[in-house]
């Protein structure tokens, strides 16, 4: 039973675990709500598609570093602990997102400033790329017993809160800047404000403590055996690889591209996209934690299964009935559905993932997998659905690659039964 001491240590440490994560999402969010001015202002085209589709692909590009990232400092976590880990990603983190905030437009600097765009964004994607494993194994870690889903949760939920404040952040900018200055100059506001924030979040991060469990390991791998070993499970990091893809592809489909998505393709007012994410950050947060209790209740697999088959079966007509009659009002049903099946599905699937990777490769082979999916599948959902709704010329098009995803969730979901019960087993022996 814990103490009201040990419960408000609790509370702080998955406050400070989080707080960089918020930092992480917060600045993906930023770029993918203004991507359009981005593109303009390091991308210039005469064409507003090619400069847009260039900004996406920016955009998506730093999430190709992600697996390198996962398996150089997700090694270095598992070997050196995971707080070292987690100092680390943030301070690269940081020197990523200063590089954007404060580059000079190609008016002023010529190639070099989207050559340069693309660097930050690489090592932005590296330092991602262990980022969300070494969180979630951290909370996994120091979660009480029977808690775990809950505790984790809080990893994905602190990406809502960055979402929300990106978005309302967005909704008081272009309420008080014309459209003109917002492209001009605006869009620099909110990665300079998430800049402002970073001191304080690496103080917090440095008073981290190692969690108990990694430090009661008699023997920490070197990174060699990190690496074997990686090898030896390539099965289940191809697992959670796919079962990450649900989430991911949805994640980004809910959030970066919704104001995109409003405003270019279904031609709604900026404000309106931008307000309908702020709803779904606020019902993401709402169902993450919830779903990840419940799952703590009644097991990961059954929330896992089931809302990768509702999300197949109505991802696709749901969008469907959104482009038949576009409007506010519809796009918030759309969304805050597709909501709720990311936050009742990835309240269970983290921890679940946690579960089912070997405790020596914990953290590498989580970071792993996430990167693989959001490098291939979740980082390019923007750019993937604006090229297929222009060369099909069917707005609802970006419904089938959600169902895609569904597809590899539950196909996922199906396969990891063995490896669960296998690290069940070895757990109980140790």
């Amino acid at each position: 039973m814990l103490t009201s001491s040990d419960r408000k240590a609790k509370i702080w440490s998955v406050i400070r675990v989080s707080g960089g994560n918020f930092l992480e999402m917060y600045d993906f969010m930023v770029f993918g709500y203004y991507a359009s001015a981005i593109g303009k202002a390091f991308f210039p085209s005469s064409s507003e598609f090619a400069s847009l589709m260039l900004s996406l692909m920016t955009f998506g590009v730093g999430f190709l570093m992600r697996p390198l990232g996962a398996i150089v400092l997700g090694a270095y976590t598992d070997h050196h602990g995971r707080r070292a880990g987690l100092v680390l990603t943030l301070s690269l983190m940081s020197v990523g997102i200063l590089s954007i905030a404060c580059m000079p437009g190609y008016d002023t600097i010529g190639l070099l400033a989207p050559l340069l765009v693309v660097v930050g964004r690489l090592l932005q994607g590296f330092s991602a790329g262990m980022e969300l494993g070494g969180v979630s194994v951290y909370l996994s870690e120091i979660a009480t017993p029977g808690h775990k889903g809950f505790y984790v949760s809080w990893q994905s939920g602190s990406q809502q809160l960055a979402v929300m404040f990106a978005a309302l952040l967005g909704v008081v900018l272009n309420s008080i800047l014309t459209p003109g200055k917002m492209a001009l100059w605006g869009w620099r506001v909110p990665l300079l404000i998430g800049c402002s924030i970073i001191p304080c979040l690496l103080m917090l991060r440095r008073s981290l403590k190692e969690t108990d469990e990694f430090l009661a390991r008699k023997r920490r791998p070197s990174t060699s055996e990190i690496l074997r070993s990686l090898a030896i499970h390539w099965r289940v990091v191809f697992i959670g690889t796919m079962m990450v893809t649900m989430t991911t592809v949805t994640f980004y489909f809910i959030t970066a591209y919704t104001p995109t998505f409003g405003a270019a393709v279904l031609h709604l007012k900026n404000t309106d996209s931008l307000i309908v994410t702020l709803c779904v950050g606020a019902s993401n947060l709402l169902w993450l934690p919830v779903m990840g209790a419940l799952s703590d209740r009644v097991g990961r697999r059954p929330l896992l299964v089931g809302c990768t088959i509702l999300a197949l079966l109505t991802a696709y007509p749901a969008i469907l009935w959104l482009v038949a009659a576009a409007s506010f009002s519809r796009l918030l049903v759309l969304e805050l559905w597709l909501s709720f099946l990311y936050g009742s599905y990835n309240g269970a699937m983290i921890a679940y993932l946690t579960e089912i990777m070997p405790a020596n490769i914990r953290t590498t082979g989580f970071s792993l997998a996430y990167s693989l999916a959001t490098a291939i599948f979740g980082g390019f959902t923007p750019a993937i659905s604006t090229y297929l709704i222009h060369v099909t010329n069917n707005r609802a098009i970006p419904g089938l690659w959600l169902s895609f995803a569904a597809m590899c969730g539950v196909v996922a979901a199906i396969l990891s039964k063995p490896y669960r019960e296998i690290q069940e087993t070895e757990t109980a022996v140790a």
